[in-house]
């Protein structure tokens, strides 16, 4: 108990005959407070939440070959991507040209795994079933990410798809595919809904040198 406390307590016991009573409760308290700082019996101390960034993972940056690069040819092109590994390699007469990071499918069969082709090339091309609700009169953003195979849009609001830039669309033998190959965020772990992401450079890079019909391998 502080000094200027025991003073007021002093003074209150020759001033009012309560004095006592209060004493009492103001000793209580002083033995008690200690008491109820320190966690309950048995439950440790809550641990302090981490930050989301140190939970990312840190992806190795992209390497690229400018020699092989130059000798790219559209019979001598492919890709193969591992799942597994998050990394996708653009192979130039079966060597590596570019071997970059992506962000698959945020859950397993997301990114379908197989042979494919590049079936359509689309520099700005956006997305038919991922994006936001927008105000069409001023362009602000009403409800964010949102599906079309889910979402209803509120009253004066369009559908704006997420953008896709230097999209190439897969296919198989079974048709067009909705995944592709496009610019994205890479947090360090599979997050999309089925698309192959690429840094926006490495993407840019490679869909300047594919072409309609390069082969694409997704394995584990």
């Amino acid at each position: 108990m502080s000094t200027a406390l025991l003073r007021l307590t002093c003074q209150t016991r020759a001033t009012r005959p309560g004095a006592a009573a209060l004493m009492a409760v103001l000793g209580t308290a002083a033995l008690l407070c200690p008491l109820l700082a320190q966690p309950a019996s048995g439950i440790p101390p809550k641990k302090p939440q981490k930050k989301a960034s140190s939970l990312i993972s840190k992806q190795e940056p992209p390497k690229v070959n400018p020699r092989l690069l130059e000798q790219a040819t559209p019979e001598n092109i492919a890709i193969t991507i591992s799942l597994g590994k998050q990394r996708a390699y653009f192979l130039v007469g079966g060597e590596i040209a570019v071997d970059t990071p992506i962000s698959s499918g945020k859950r397993a069969g997301m990114t379908p795994k197989g042979s494919f082709n590049v079936v359509e090339k689309d520099a700005d091309h956006r997305s038919s079933l991922y994006g936001d609700f927008v105000n069409p009169r001023s362009g602000k953003t009403v409800r964010a990410g949102v599906s079309t195979r889910i979402d209803s849009a509120p009253g004066g609001t369009v559908y704006r798809g997420a953008s896709m830039r230097w999209f190439m669309r897969l296919g198989d033998s079974s048709g067009h595919r909705a995944e592709g190959l496009h610019t994205g965020i890479l947090p360090g772990y599979p997050a999309s809904h089925g698309c192959v992401r690429l840094p926006d450079d490495i993407a840019k890079l490679i869909y300047e040198k594919a072409v309609v019909g390069m082969p694409v391998t997704i394995s584990d």
